[in-house]
């Protein structure tokens, strides 16, 4: 029987600065759904990777006193190692500088320039270098972009290629209106539409080499790069091998898009634009996250506040973090991470409610030498929860999953099998012992190494169960 298909992948980080906790979030979400559907059946592509040329890249290379791949080069490490910090279950990886996703941008630039999408002029912007985006005045406050109000807005003038952007306001609204639930959350799909009925600009898609040589080249034009956003959502399908193979391609796009608030224009609007002028499929939906505050204040460097996942997972480990950052912040709003909070979770939920409950009820069984057949792992998963992957609620999975844990606890001391003869407490000790090895399948998505020893747990001679979450130092 062919497995059904799903293809999930994250934005591309730059490598102008270490992994922040925003973009482990990101991953976390997208690796969380790629189990769950492996779980029920479907084969899963999952990617992520780096966003490497651009005017960030090539300014941080030259403080650096370095070529810009070299600095690349370096930086890129800790982007890769990601995947084993996290315990991510991603099957690709790609940076906007290997050979063939190069090829990708050039190949689907001039699908657009055939489809006569493309033109040069000289022009005037306003741009926000955090943003790496032009800006209108509507879009500044006092002259300044309200997500980078550290940064000066600045003015440039010069000859340039364009996209028409404006050329798809119809078609991407009538796109919306087909799909209703093309970004999720909802509210974020209203906020792009009404951002495509104002009337769209069409945008600068290149830059003078002469000023800025860090960039894919532009086909038939050496005086110019590709501007990094073009380049950049490529990403998305040559991650696949489009368009030189396109086997893989085939099998998984359209996919879904796992991104932050401030990347909504660019994910569901822009790159749904340059999909329709190529000729390709649009993504399949785009799901949108908030910011993380830290103790209630904006992250960022100059405040000092800024969360490195390395150290998280260090200090806390990492199915801890995972369960912190998948339980405990919105999924779709923003949210706010404390060492504070995060302590407490810690000791309450999985210590104590979900620690103590394998280690009490393994330990029961093992006294009773009790013996449990290694039955295929259930696969049967709670329609709800289907439903709440599909919207990608997450902490309300864990919320449900809590509510069993606590269940379950609760069961067991009103039942007080330490007070009962072995065989009086037998079918109840195989009982809690089912429903404990359930509740480790329901977690595999979150907590995967915690879940498999749960389950491992509770197979074959139960044998008591050590710690799950040592005390914390």
């Amino acid at each position: 029987m062919t497995k059904k298909k799903f293809y999930i992948t994250t934005t591309s980080s730059y490598v102008n600065a270490d992994p922040h906790i925003g973009y482990a979030l990101e991953l976390l979400q997208a690796d969380a759904i790629t189990r769950f559907k492996k779980q029920t059946g479907y084969e899963v592509a999952f990617g992520y990777g780096t966003d490497e040329h651009g005017l960030k890249i090539y300014k941080k290379a030259s403080e650096a006193k370095k070529s810009p791949q070299e600095y690349c080069d370096e930086k890129v490490k800790k982007f890769m190692e990601l995947k084993k910090l996290l315990n991510l279950s991603s099957s690709h990886f790609i940076r906007s500088t290997d050979p063939f996703h190069v090829k990708a941008a050039q190949e689907f630039w001039n699908r657009c320039y055939k489809n006569g999408d493309i033109y040069k002029k000289n022009y005037r912007i306003k741009y926000c270098y955090g943003c790496e985006l032009e800006k209108t005045d509507s879009e500044l406050e006092n002259g300044i972009c309200p997500i980078h109000p550290n940064l000066k807005i600045e003015n440039y003038e010069e000859e340039n290629y364009f996209f028409k952007f404006s050329k798809y306001q119809n078609k991407l609204l009538a796109f919306y209106r087909k799909n209703k639930s093309f970004v999720i959350p909802h509210h974020r799909l209203t906020e792009i539409e009404t951002f495509v009925k104002k009337g769209l600009q069409d945008f600068s898609i290149s830059r003078l080499k002469s000023k800025m040589p860090w960039g894919v080249d532009v086909p038939n034009d050496p005086d110019h790069v590709m501007y990094v956003w073009f380049d950049a959502l490529v990403y998305y399908i040559s991650t696949l091998g489009w368009p030189s193979k396109l086997t893989e391609y085939q099998k998984f796009w359209p996919g879904v898009q796992a991104a932050g608030k401030d990347n909504l224009r660019q994910q569901s609007a822009i790159w749904q634009a340059m999909l329709m002028s190529a000729g390709l499929p649009n993504t399949k939906q785009v799901f949108i996250h908030g910011f993380i505050t830290s103790e209630g204040k904006k992250i960022s460097k100059s405040l000092g506040n800024v969360i490195d996942p390395y150290g998280l997972v260090k200090q806390y480990g990492i199915d801890a973090v995972r369960y912190y950052l998948l339980r405990e912040l919105p999924p779709s709003e923003d949210g706010d991470f404390s060492h504070k909070r995060m302590k407490e979770v810690y000791d309450s939920d999985l210590a104590n409610e979900l620690g103590n409950l394998v280690s009490r009820l393994t330990n029961l069984a093992e006294k009773d030498s009790l013996t449990v057949n290694n039955e295929a792992r259930r696969r049967i998963v709670p329609g709800k929860t289907v439903k709440l992957f599909d919207s990608f609620q997450f902490n309300k999975i864990l919320e449900n999953i809590w509510l069993e844990i606590k269940s379950l606890n609760k069961s067991i001391d009103d039942f007080a099998p330490w007070n009962k003869k072995p065989e009086e407490r037998k079918d109840f000790l195989l009982q809690s012992i089912n429903r404990l090895k359930q509740i480790g399948t329901e977690l595999l998505p979150f907590i995967p190494n915690t879940a498999e020893k749960i389950i491992k747990s509770t197979e074959g001679k139960i044998k008591k169960s050590d710690p799950l979450f040592p005390k914390l130092i």
